[in-house]
């Protein structure tokens, strides 16, 4: 099924910039959605995995590090390669300055990485994000801005922890019960994520369909070396792969929402652009990559 999801995500897209009534309807409840998906990871996951998180937590250390080190210093470096405009180089360090974003735990899910790793990293990049976001668009833009920290951590808490803690725990007390309401789960999280998509690209409709050639072109490189090293840090730290990937997503996919917003509040639209454009951007990438490795994953256990 995941292998008909990028094409899916592709004719969704199509449709939400086309006709984008049909889809912003819900967007006061992606949330909700959200939620449901995370629910779903929940149950796959047991006690033991994020036992195993704690005992490798310098894994915890190294994907929060390379979260903060590598993507606004990216940022920042292909904005001044491409030649960005002010703004637009603001917008790009913001972009790198957020914390992971819930849909890096949603595309770990379907990559079969290291999920409960992937939770744990966006709970603690984000927990670090009122001091590190602000210092770190100061160094590398120049201006200051607060970030509303316990919005954000109530968010995360509400959309990804509580689900995924819940549903863990449901799956532990009631194992057999619950076997069948399982195999349902992944089908209809594949669902709710297009249609999430669908609604993230009809609310971002004006600035993607006014395809600002540089900026796309930043924030695919942004995304994808990100990805790149990400996973590159899981190799030098010898994780497993299931890590090496979770790793891979936390640092390449970003709180997009949140930089667009924290760049329409604080300065001119224009800084609002790139987190937009990578709200669409980096679920496409992290679709194909998904789809890839499992495709990968699949030849493998053919070959065995």
């Amino acid at each position: 099924m995941v292998f008909w999801f990028l094409p899916l995500v592709v004719a969704v897209s199509a449709l939400a910039l086309a006709w984008p009534e049909g889809f912003l309807w819900a967007k006061p409840q992606i949330n909700l959605m959200l939620a449901v998906i995370m629910f779903g990871m929940g149950m796959t996951l047991r006690a033991e995995d994020f036992v195993g998180v704690w005992r490798q937590r310098r894994l915890l250390v190294v994907g929060t590090c390379a979260q903060y080190l590598i993507m606004p210093l990216l940022a920042w470096v292909i904005s001044l390669v491409l030649g960005l405009p002010l703004m637009a180089l603001i917008g790009m360090v913001i972009l790198g300055s957020t914390p992971g974003g819930t849909a890096s735990n949603i595309i770990c899910y379907l990559a079969r990485g290291n999920v409960a790793l992937s939770v744990t990293l966006t709970l603690c990049s984000t927990l670090i994000s009122p001091l590190m976001t602000p210092l770190l668009i100061e160094l590398y833009a120049g201006e200051r801005i607060e970030i509303p920290f316990w919005s954000i951590m109530g968010n995360v808490a509400m959309v990804a922890l509580a689900p995924v803690l819940v549903g863990a725990l449901l799956k532990q007390l009631f194992p057999r019960q619950l076997e069948r309401v399982n195999r349902g789960l992944p089908l209809l999280s594949m669902a709710m994520l297009v249609f999430i998509i669908g609604v993230i690209i009809a609310m971002n409709r004006e600035p993607i369909l006014a395809f600002p050639g540089l900026i796309l072109l930043a924030v695919v490189l942004h995304n994808t070396l990100g990805l790149t090293l990400g996973y590159g840090a899981g190799v030098l730290f010898r994780a497993n792969e299931a890590d090496r990937r979770a790793l891979a997503i936390e640092v390449g996919m970003q709180n997009s929402g949140l930089a667009a917003s924290l760049g329409a509040t604080f300065f001119q639209p224009l800084a609002a652009l790139p987190g937009a454009i990578f709200s669409l951007w980096h679920n496409l990438s992290g679709l194909s990559l998904a789809s890839w490795w499992r495709a990968r994953d699949k030849r493998t256990s053919e070959r065995a």
